[in-house]
């Protein structure tokens, strides 16, 4: 399956701390991952944050400001966050096709403003403050719980069937095969389900697939998947895995 590695923390800042939790086992075709990032205390310089392409969408609350929150997405290449010198972010991290909600409620990459949209990310985030993470995990479920009946998450059978079959995916086509749909029905799909077209939606995959350990997955040869690694992120593999701990 599908396990995607969304951040880059800086292998030489040890006063940042980053967990990642599985939700509920029901929320599982939901949900990939609960986050926790936060500072120990005050940084003597600014911290900038890796965020790796993935397709997931994000919802983030900001436990140092209880205004800030929304919902976000990152684009088919990394991007690079100024976070500052302290901070405290709790996300969920839902699985590539499964947001139901306006595409207009997302925004691209970390939230930095108020929220002013008309989900109830205001009273979750109040409810956050000041809990420990395990206690802030049942919020999280909670509010999923409450997207899934409002059908504004649901599991996606075209991403469910990619996911399950990424070991025989090495192209466009081979992902409309899997799906059971013609290319042009899998444009539609993922473009309206991900955000995402099939070229794109597969090079975040393979980008993914090599920081699993497959550093050549789908790709022709090793120069190739070099190439293709060093213009999704900015970097080769190796100053990659030597700079940052995913």
């Amino acid at each position: 399956m599908y396990d995607p590695k969304g951040n880059g923390k800086e292998k030489t800042v040890q006063a940042v701390q980053f967990l990642e939790v599985e939700p509920p086992s029901h929320l599982r075709g939901i949900v990939h991952r609960f986050l926790d990032l936060k500072t120990d205390s005050a940084l003597p310089d600014d911290y900038r944050f890796h965020a790796l392409p993935d397709a997931c969408v994000y919802i983030v609350f900001d436990q140092l400001n209880e205004k800030i929150t929304g919902v976000s997405k990152l684009r088919a290449m990394s991007e690079e966050f100024n976070l500052g010198k302290r901070f405290h972010y709790v996300n969920i991290r839902f699985l590539p096709g499964v947001w139901q909600g306006d595409s207009a409620q997302l925004a691209h990459g970390m939230v930095d403003a108020a929220y002013a949209g008309n989900l109830p990310l205001l009273d979750v985030n109040r409810d956050l403050a000041k809990k420990e993470f395990p206690e802030q995990q049942l919020i999280l479920s909670a509010l999923v719980e409450r997207l899934i009946e409002a059908k504004l998450v649901a599991p996606n059978p075209v991403t469910e069937k990619i996911f399950q079959n990424l070991d025989e995916i090495q192209s466009v086509a081979d992902m409309a095969d899997v799906s059971n749909l013609s290319t042009r029905q899998l444009q539609r799909v993922l473009k309206r389900t991900t955000g995402f077209a099939p070229h794109d939606f597969l090079k975040v995959l393979r980008l993914q697939q090599s920081l699993n350990g497959n550093d050549t997955w789908s790709y022709s040869d090793q120069s190739h998947f070099i190439h293709s690694f060093r213009n999704a992120t900015g970097y080769t593999p190796g100053k990659y895995s030597r700079k940052y701990d995913v």
